[in-house]
């Protein structure tokens, strides 16, 4: 147990609920980029219906508990909670806060799950070195870096398909029109499955930092005002929004009908309400990207612009080692003040 005064106890409270609302503003793209590409919804009305479905997962978090793994796996899955201080706290949440910024700013779509994971394990290995590290957890999480997105494309593709196969009897009118609000369905399912996931790793954060101080005892267990609290954070994030970042993830990719961006979002909404009951601290960014280019393969291979592509998948090649560079680095500066 690491003793902390109260106020810098708050301090690095607000500092990672500042993470948790930068994480929606950085990940708003993911609930609404295909609503906004099809024009389904405007931008504005985008964000504040993905913002609502964001904080709404909490409400769905207390009727089933075990989709409440996640917070587990971030908190004591990647490094051993034992060896957690405040300071390897600091360093993890700085370290991922500037990797989003930096791809904030470029208008990348990166993971600000991965920029986390990076964080908490850069500065845990500068502190206790790799014994500290929980290799099934972390095993665990870089093996869905792939397959987030390839079970992402793969299943958009399978609901693009059955559902074209279910409309060839349909009028044209009459298809567009069931679409359009099955894309509006599908899209809301997905926002709450990215703040099911994503607020949970600011859960996870704030709790082990509570029990690593003396604060929490007994069983590892989130506190209620820290999930609606993360709630909060990351849906006032959202309704933020990240609009460089919107604009790479529905349009530039690929350009999407509303039966696209129904299966897009319907193929995300189903790997992330998976992952997340598995307690898979996956990436939304990823997930939703795969999801978008499963969409647009399965019309035609040449919609897809590949080299968009190939840039988004080099910054998430990148983001745990980045964000885990910049966390050990605080986590050193953390020390010289020791």
């Amino acid at each position: 147990m690491h003793e902390l005064a109260l106020p810098l106890l708050v301090g690095l409270i607000l500092l990672a609920l500042a993470f948790d609302f930068l994480n929606g503003l950085h990940d708003a793209a993911n609930s609404i980029a295909t609503v906004v590409a099809t024009k389904l919804l405007g931008p504005v009305q985008a964000v504040a219906f993905a913002a609502f479905f964001n904080f709404a997962a909490y409400f769905l978090m207390l009727v089933f508990p075990t989709l409440h793994k996640v917070a587990d796996t971030i908190g004591k899955g990647l490094i051993d909670k034992d060896l957690i201080t405040p300071s390897v706290v600091f360093a993890a949440l700085i370290g991922a806060m500037f990797w989003n910024v930096v791809t904030w700013l470029k208008g990348i779509p990166s993971s600000s799950s991965h920029a986390l994971v990076g964080g908490i394990v850069g500065a845990g290995v500068a502190h206790a070195g790799l014994s500290g590290v929980q290799w099934a957890g972390l095993n665990k999480t870089l093996l869905f870096i792939p397959l987030a997105p390839m079970i992402g494309m793969l299943v958009a593709m399978i609901v693009m398909l059955t559902s074209s196969w279910l409309a060839l009897r349909a009028g044209a009118r009459g298809a567009e029109r069931s679409f359009r609000a099955l894309h509006l369905f599908s899209s809301a399912a997905y926002s709450i499955g990215h703040g099911l996931n994503d607020a949970q790793k600011t859960m996870g954060i704030i709790t082990v930092l509570l029990y690593s101080t003396g604060y929490l005892t007994g069983k590892f267990e989130v506190p209620h005002w820290v999930a609606i609290s993360c709630y909060v954070a990351i849906g006032l994030g959202t309704l933020t929004g990240g609009w460089k970042i919107i604009e790479t993830m529905g349009s530039r990719i690929t350009k999407l009908s509303q039966h696209q961006g129904f299966a897009a979002s319907l193929g995300g909404s189903i790997m992330l309400f998976g992952a997340s009951s598995f307690g898979i601290p996956v990436s939304t960014t990823h997930t939703i990207t795969g999801a978008v280019i499963g969409a647009g393969v399965a019309r035609r291979e040449s919609a897809v612009r590949w080299g968009v592509a190939r840039n988004v998948i080099t910054a998430w090649v990148i983001t745990i080692p980045a964000s885990a560079s910049v966390a050990a680095l605080f986590y050193w500066l953390t020390t010289l003040f020791d």
